[in-house]
């Protein structure tokens, strides 16, 4: 329905007559702005946030430095959001649906999926949930609720308006969170979602990570408006712009926004600004196109220093339980990161199961042709061939991966 107000001249809108203001608590130094007030947040819920958050910071360095090593094919960052996605993340029940772009790892861990889960999935070894079949980054966890990640950008957000749309039917008070940059808010996709999510009234979060850069690309060379947020006004949904820095404002806000999608079965955007302080991916170089002022200035922004002053503050946290936390996963870190190298890869005969009910002639037939290229030709392949046959003599292609006399990537050489 179109409600209209008849005028009697041309009189044009450019959207200037909307402004978004940013929701905010705290401040850098800990501190509650004046008039803010603190969601309910028990001790142990906040110390499961700030563990959460420096977990996915440390696995995050260690990993690039890793994949610098040539250990590691590829990887992405989460550092700088940790705040934008566990706290949104925190707001959750956690039997909600999360559908991440690909640098929402920070989720994942707040739900307690393990060191290990992350490096059987970064390493495709015999015990990836994915069965080698993904590049690295590409996690998904059936019983975490956390859809399994796709690399065509924007692909989750229509399917999370699908699934929310099949979870208000289900009537089970559960909704669907959908994470993805503002430069994925440029896709037909998102368009399309919001729409469909709008018309059909489903409860979805469309949780927006605008970090500022689409790889290269900053955001005054992606949209001429005011972010993503005002493009709610064209669906007629309920929007909010967040500090996403901020780690207890996140929380606050993606809590309301979950209350309307599971209670009125409305979609609510949410735009977190915030910024990426690594790379966009391993194979990014951002002095390219930033500044390295730019960076340091947001980096006296760090949610993680942010919210560690909040609970230093309340006798949360001091300064000797950060440094045992710190040691703690980074031996954590090192030593799955060792296991999972070592692991075999997924049998070859797992490239064609689960694919059908049963393997047809013609995978069986492409499965044996590349048995036998492989055993042709064992020492281009030699995980491969090692798995196909163990008494195959392939030769040592793989380096000294997995050698335990390796110590902290960091410290040999990474970034």
């Amino acid at each position: 329905m179109t409600t209209t107000q008849d005028i009697y001249a041309p009189r044009f809108l450019s959207g200037d007559e909307f402004s978004i203001p940013t929701f905010r608590l705290l401040r850098q130094d800990g501190t509650l702005h004046e008039g803010a007030e603190a969601p309910a947040l028990t001790r142990d819920q906040a110390l499961r946030i700030y563990r959460a958050m420096v977990a996915t910071r440390v696995m995050d360095e260690r990993m690039m430095a890793a994949q610098r090593q040539g250990r590691l094919s590829f990887y992405m960052q989460c550092t700088g959001e940790e705040a934008a996605v566990i706290g949104a993340a925190a707001a959750l029940d956690d039997a909600d649906m999360i559908m991440a772009q690909y640098r929402e790892q920070g989720a994942l861990v707040y739900r307690g999926f393990s060191y290990d889960e992350f490096m059987n999935q970064l390493f495709g070894n015999e015990l990836d949930y994915g069965k080698g079949r993904q590049m690295p980054i590409h996690y998904g966890s059936r019983k975490l609720h956390y859809m399994t990640i796709s690399s065509p950008l924007a692909t989750q957000i229509p399917q999370a308006t699908g699934y929310a749309y099949g979870q208000k039917l289900a009537g089970d008070g559960h909704c669907t969170i959908v994470f993805f940059g503002e430069g994925a808010a440029s896709e037909g996709d998102f368009h399309a979602a919001l729409n469909m999510a709008a018309v059909h009234e489903v409860p979805v979060i469309f949780f927006c990570r605008n970090n500022g850069y689409a790889i290269s690309t900053p955001s005054i060379e992606q949209f001429a408006a005011d972010g993503v947020a005002p493009r709610a006004f064209g669906y007629r949904m309920h929007v909010l712009r967040v500090d996403g820095n901020d780690v207890l404002a996140v929380l606050a806000a993606t809590r309301e926004a979950r209350r309307i999608a599971v209670e009125q079965n409305k979609p609510v955007l949410i735009e977190a600004m915030t910024y990426r302080l690594a790379a966009h991916s391993s194979s990014d170089d951002p002095s390219g196109y930033r500044s390295k002022k730019e960076e340091e200035a947001w980096r006296d922004k760090d949610p993680l220093q942010r919210l560690k002053h909040w609970l230093v503050a309340r006798d949360w946290w001091d300064d000797d339980e950060e440094k045992a936390l710190q040691e703690t996963l980074r031996r954590e870190v090192l030593e799955t990161m060792k296991r999972a190298e070592k692991r075999p890869p997924p049998p070859l005969d797992s490239l064609v199961t689960d694919v059908y009910a049963d393997v047809t002639p013609a995978l069986q037939r492409q499965l044996d042709r590349l048995k036998t290229h492989i055993r042709l030709y064992p020492e281009a392949y030699p995980r491969g061939a090692r798995s196909l046959d163990p008494d195959v003599k392939a030769r040592e292609a793989d380096g000294d991966a997995g050698d335990d006399s390796v110590s902290d990537p960091v410290n040999q050489g990474g970034e």
